[in-house]
């Protein structure tokens, strides 16, 4: 009878130590699971769904306009914030009469993005229409909820190594389940 006990425990032992060493690495170097808080994102995100977030495929290609990250908030890296990506390093992103314009190589006079994703007769604020030029490594974002996100408009360029990885599935609530696989197609009007 102890002899089965052993070999039963033995067994589980060997379970328990197989599954931390798949389960710690995918959890910490390949997916991570996220929580929202707030309503910086409605009516894409909304407050209280589970998400998952990969952490991987920045490793192997770059960061593209229209997805949605999970990055560590500059002004305090011990908070994580939720917001999409507008302009890309190298460019320049401005607010102004409700539009967001970046300017880039391929559009030096400005490219408006249509921005289909928001709400119908949303406004897009900033305290300035100043161009902000990005880095080699930033990256300006912004919630989709735009008047009630603090974003770049607010604290400035994320710089890439804040960017913990892109919302690749929503997970609950269960009817609003959704694979995230490519980011938004911006269909744009230059300016």
């Amino acid at each position: 009878m102890f002899k089965k006990f052993l070999i039963l425990a033995w067994e589980g032992l060997k379970v328990a130590v197989i599954s931390f060493a798949i389960i710690i690495p995918v959890r910490y170097f390949l997916i991570q699971p996220f929580y929202v808080k707030g309503m910086s994102m409605e009516s894409s995100f909304r407050d209280h769904e589970y998400l998952i977030i990969d952490e991987i495929s920045y490793r192997f290609r770059p960061i593209e306009r229209g997805e949605v990250v999970v990055f560590r908030y500059p002004l305090n890296p011990q908070e994580y914030f939720i917001k999409r990506i507008i302009g890309l390093p190298g460019e320049s992103v401005q607010v102004k009469d409700s539009k967001v314009i970046v300017y880039n190589s391929q559009y030096p006079g400005g490219l408006v993005l249509v921005e289909n994703y928001l709400d119908p007769n949303t406004p897009t604020y900033s305290s300035s229409d100043t161009k902000i030029d990005l880095g080699t490594d930033e990256y300006f974002v912004m919630g989709d909820n735009r008047t009630g996100s603090k974003d770049s408009r607010s604290f400035g360029p994320v710089n890439k190594s804040f960017i913990t990885g892109r919302v690749f599935l929503r997970g609950w609530p269960f009817n609003r389940a959704t694979v995230f696989n490519d980011p938004v197609d911006y269909s744009a009007s230059s300016n």
